[in-house]
């Protein structure tokens, strides 16, 4: 049996709450995310905003697309649906595994710990019939403040239930403590009959053991985001289960962009058989993926039904999750045009090279592990995305989300005639003295749609491309 164990920072006390039907809490650490700003619970609390990282704006819609189930809202969570079989063909045994960040809920101070709580209802129904109802109440405990403003996948919820096969209704809520409505997300769910020659679903883990009898609950420790980070991590693996009689059972797995056909890396395994399954972990190696987001197809070889199971490869730690092109787009005031061309236009087998060399070249402080350039570069977006908005738009696209984005907070903010909120022409004159620029904005309308003039965009223009990295 392979054992993977998730990635851990030095020096971190790390949290996971698992709740299931037969085990308890663990202790373990996962990839990064993001969840909205907890409640300040002390006086070392950073500022509100201090080192956000935006959330992707469709980050719900991407893990959704990847058929995971994500909502936002006041209590974001990431979820995924697994199934393996139960004793008998007419049973399976749906796993249903949730994470959440710690920043995603609300910490108190208990004595000299931070407490905090959260509830998951699951309803299960098929037609008019309720055939699974959860509600379980789940408390997290951390030592110390900062763990409170984790963003990886620090609290995982896991119940699993033995269905028959069949279609049946979901609804999934998630509700942390001092929210008025938390996250629900409903979806139509087809539950597998899984007979000989049947596989389960692969599935991204933390821990696995592999099973010895049908009769037994699967002892999987997944990471419902399925995601690792390149240059930090090298493998991930994917647990899968075979079933049937035969004296073996070789599986074929193929990794590939999502949405493509082409293949990144493929290998096949021989299932080992444990008692009356078969069972074995896929080691899929990140070096020959490259970043952004893959699919792993399974089949038996042979055999015609192939399941699929996401992989995520995050550009950097505490960096959005976005594919390959969506990341590229959201550079576009970070790194020159030619460049940004070179690595849009390089096939996926070269994707990971030239990431590589991006990170290097950029890098402003290479002696540290994180980059602190792009750390700041998408701490500036996620505040220009909540105070530069126009028009329903996000804030970093307009004209002024545009220039605070590349060079940061102007030295000084004139507004000449500030009296008169609703005055059109009202002009802003932002002043960069390091680099000799005074960029002018004015709203033509009234309405707070600021755009530069065109003599101060050229000159904006021509600073920008200096700084980007070429």
């Amino acid at each position: 049996m392979s054992l993977y164990t998730p990635r851990l920072r030095a020096g971190c006390t790390l949290l996971l709450l698992i709740a299931t039907a037969a085990c308890g809490g663990r202790a373990r650490g996962g990839p990064p995310g993001r969840g909205p700003e907890p409640a300040a619970a002390g006086a070392n609390a950073p500022a509100a905003g201090q080192r956000r990282v935006p959330v992707q704006t469709d980050a719900v819609t991407l893990y959704r697309r990847l058929g995971l189930l994500a909502e936002g809202g006041e209590t974001p969570f990431v979820g995924n649906l697994t199934f393996f079989a139960g004793r008998s063909t007419d049973s399976t045994l749906m796993v249903l595994t949730i994470s959440l960040a710690n920043r995603a809920l609300r910490f108190s101070r208990e004595g000299d710990r931070y407490r905090s709580g959260y509830r998951v209802g699951v309803e299960v129904k098929r037609g008019n019939d309720v055939v699974a109802n959860v509600s379980s109440d789940e408390t997290v405990r951390v030592i110390a403040f900062r763990e409170t403003q984790r963003t990886d996948e620090s609290v995982l919820f896991r119940r699993i239930m033995p269905l028959a096969p069949g279609t049946y209704d979901l609804r999934l809520t998630v509700k942390g403590d001092s929210v008025n409505n938390g996250s629900a997300i409903e979806a139509t769910i087809g539950v597998p009959r899984l007979a000989d020659g049947a596989l389960s679903s692969p599935v991204a883990f933390f821990e696995a053991t592999p099973r010895s009898t049908r009769d037994s609950l699967p002892r999987i420790l997944a990471t419902p985001r399925s995601t690792v980070v390149f240059g930090r991590d090298t493998l991930l693996p994917l647990y899968v289960e075979g079933y049937g009689n035969a004296s073996s059972f070789p599986v074929r797995v193929q990794v590939r962009p999502e949405g493509t056909s082409s293949v990144l890396w493929t290998d096949s395994v021989s299932l080992t058989r444990q008692g009356n399954l078969f069972s074995g972990v896929i080691n899929v190696p990140l070096q020959r993926l490259g970043v952004g987001v893959m699919v792993a197809h399974v089949n038996r070889v042979g055999g015609t039904d192939t399941l699929q199971a996401p992989i995520f490869v995050a550009f950097g730690d505490d960096l959005p999750v976005a594919t390959y092109t969506e990341m590229l787009d959201y550079l576009r005031y970070y790194v020159s045009g030619p460049r940004l061309s070179a690595m849009r236009d390089a096939p996926p087998e070269a994707r990971a090279r030239l990431w590589a060399e991006f990170i290097r070249d950029s890098d402003p402080v290479p002696e540290t592990a994180g980059h602190e350039g792009l750390r700041d570069y998408f701490g500036r977006m996620a505040q220009a995305n909540l105070r530069f908005r126009e028009e329903g738009g996000p804030g970093w696209l307009t004209d002024r989300g545009r220039v605070f984005v590349s060079l940061g907070t102007p030295d000084q903010i004139l507004e000449p005639n500030i009296n008169d909120l609703n005055q059109r022409g009202r002009t802003q004159i932002w002043e960069y003295r390091q680099h000799r620029l005074a960029v002018v904005f004015v709203d033509q309308t009234g309405f707070g749609r600021w755009r530069m003039t065109l003599q101060t965009e050229t000159e904006f223009e021509t600073t920008a491309r200096r700084l980007m990295v070429q």
